[in-house]
């Protein structure tokens, strides 16, 4: 693999391997980080969340707004705070205030692919194989999505891999008394960030395993008492904080609703057919569809080798629960990417060669996802009315990524960062009908350069996104009833209404009826892809 490079890249990648990895993740990753506007609905839910502790100071309960946030424990909220603090008293995302609550995904996912390479060592891949499942890792669809997005994906994704990591080594050979207590800090880590998710991932590795071992005592290694009381003391300070403070809503409302909805039935329409997650692999993988698929097949066939069966054991049984859940996201199964990555890196550089039926069958989803994301990077834009050309600098990245998609796979991982730099750097963030909460802050500041920055003076009817929360201040009120708007704008309790297309007529109605003369400012057009449809908004202020 190293032989196709160039000499000085061969010789860094061969020595310092996990430096490559770094630059390789900020080639990736930067573009579009600081770029993208916040994101509905999830990243600015979990933004908005971080940023009212900041607020009010309190660290414990999390709220969007007046409503409690219950559905997922504290974790990604702490580790956003710190930046956006920093960011808030410098200054420095003025711009753009939504980039540092994403630094805790970026870090997480960085984390993530070092670990990854660090597993491959630990189960005696060489390095080659190791380095390049790191590689596929980082430059998988999917990871370079949730890095540019605030939420607890990627986070999380860091804490199961160290774990698996760790476990690894108690399976193959004898962690130092720190590593094995770093596991346990990495599921406490992972139970603060998300819940059940972690102990979930790395408990049915460890029975798996043990199972077709048929030795539990290597589980002796991890130095289980001292650890589950390592695990409790970091855990359960903030679980029995949030239950006093909430009065037991919290794990009535995350457990009892959330994650029993999540168990019983497909939540917010996000429900799937069992299979689904199998089926989207490949295309999330990309660009390492191929190299994916082939390294299942061949895993197959090798499930006794020690390495294939304890990376089988942290697959199979957590990807069966995945596909059992009715209700289905395609990030729910990243964690187990990093096992995946390490099947596909030892398939593509071991000597044996797949069937051809099946190596062009693999093709087939990574030209599909090719072509769509390129298609996508130029018709979106035209079709939403941005006069954005940057999608056609697409074109030949993802043609390289096809023609070396099945054969060259390091080629096709530096060609990503082409293809990725355009589309996420380039195209979407200059698409702006997709943003609609930045044109409003923008539209805002124009027409009530005064206005209260927490948003207690703004009413907004028929838009009610988070994002818009996020940008124009925590005490936005939302409400779709426009005659509230009338009404609070007549007796002076708000000094500005943000008014959809939809209630439009109504509101200009309610405001004659109350004999309230408006001055109108801006109108804002845009397409709300939560809802997939277009959407127009216009500002009106008490004419004085």
């Amino acid at each position: 693999m190293f032989s196709t490079l160039p000499q000085r890249a061969a010789t860094l990648i061969a020595q310092k391997p996990r430096l490559c990895l770094i630059l390789l993740c900020l080639c990736l990753w930067l573009p579009g980080l600081t770029t993208l506007p916040p994101g509905d609905r999830d990243e600015s839910r979990f933004a908005q969340g971080t940023k009212q502790m900041l607020e009010t100071g309190d660290f414990v309960r999390i709220q969007n707004g007046a409503v409690p946030r219950l559905k997922k424990p504290i974790g990604i909220y702490w580790l956003q705070a710190p930046f956006a603090a920093v960011a808030r008293a410098t200054g420095i995302a003025g711009s753009n205030p939504i980039w540092p609550y994403r630094i805790p995904s970026f870090l997480g996912g960085l984390i993530a692919v070092l670990a990854t390479f660090q597993l491959g060592q630990t189960l005696g891949f060489s390095r080659q194989k190791a380095f390049l499942a790191a590689a596929f890792l980082a430059s998988c669809a999917l990871l370079v999505v949730e890095t540019h997005i605030a939420k607890t994906d990627a986070a999380l994704l860091a804490t199961t891999t160290i774990g698996l990591a760790i476990l690894a080594e108690a399976a193959f050979a004898t962690p130092s008394r720190a590593a094995a207590l770093g596991f346990w800090a990495a599921l406490a880590a992972g139970i603060l960030i998300k819940g059940p998710v972690a102990p979930m991932v790395l408990g049915l590795t460890f029975i798996a395993h043990s199972a077709v071992t048929r030795d539990l005592s290597w589980g002796r290694r991890l130095h289980p008492k001292t650890g589950l009381l390592l695990m409790l003391v970091l855990i359960l300070p903030w679980f029995i904080a949030i239950e006093i403070s909430t009065h037991g809503a919290f794990f009535a409302q995350s457990v009892g609703d959330d994650l029993a909805k999540k168990l019983a039935q497909g939540e917010e329409s996000h429900g799937g057919v069992f299979g689904l997650h199998t089926l989207m692999l490949p295309f999330l993988a990309f660009p390492a569809s191929v190299f994916v698929i082939q390294g299942l097949w061949a895993a197959i066939g090798a499930r006794r080798e020690r390495a294939t069966q304890f990376l089988l054991c942290a697959i199979l049984p957590n990807w069966l629960v995945f596909e059992a859940v009715p209700t289905k996201l395609p990030h729910y199964t990243l964690p187990l990417y990093p096992a995946i990555m390490l099947l596909a890196a030892h398939a593509a550089l071991s000597a044996g060669k797949p069937p051809k039926w099946l190596h062009w069958l693999a093709a087939i989803p990574l030209a599909v996802t090719a072509l769509g994301l390129t298609t996508g990077a130029i018709v979106l834009p035209s079709y939403l009315g941005d006069s954005t050309l940057w999608g056609l600098a697409a074109m030949p990245a993802a043609a390289l990524i096809f023609f070396w998609g099945r054969t060259a796979p390091l080629r096709t991982v530096a060609t990503s960062i082409a293809l990725y730099a355009v589309i996420i750097g380039l195209v979407l963030p200059a698409t702006s009908t997709l943003w609609i909460a930045p044109q409003l802050q923008s539209a805002l500041s124009q027409f009530a350069p005064n206005r209260d920055p927490r948003g207690g003076d703004i009413f907004a009817a028929g838009y009610a996104e988070p994002s818009a929360m996020f940008e124009l201040g925590t005490n936005i009120t939302f409400d779709d009833n426009p005659d509230d708007a009338a009404f609070n704008l007549k007796n002076g309790h708000m000094k500005i209404a943000i008014i959809s297309d939809r209630k439009l007529h109504d509101f200009k109605a309610d405001c004659a009826n109350r004999k309230l003369r408006l001055t109108q400012g801006p109108t804002i057009e845009g397409f709300n892809y939560s809802m997939g449809r277009r959407i127009s908004l216009t500002l009106f202020a008490r004419a004085l």
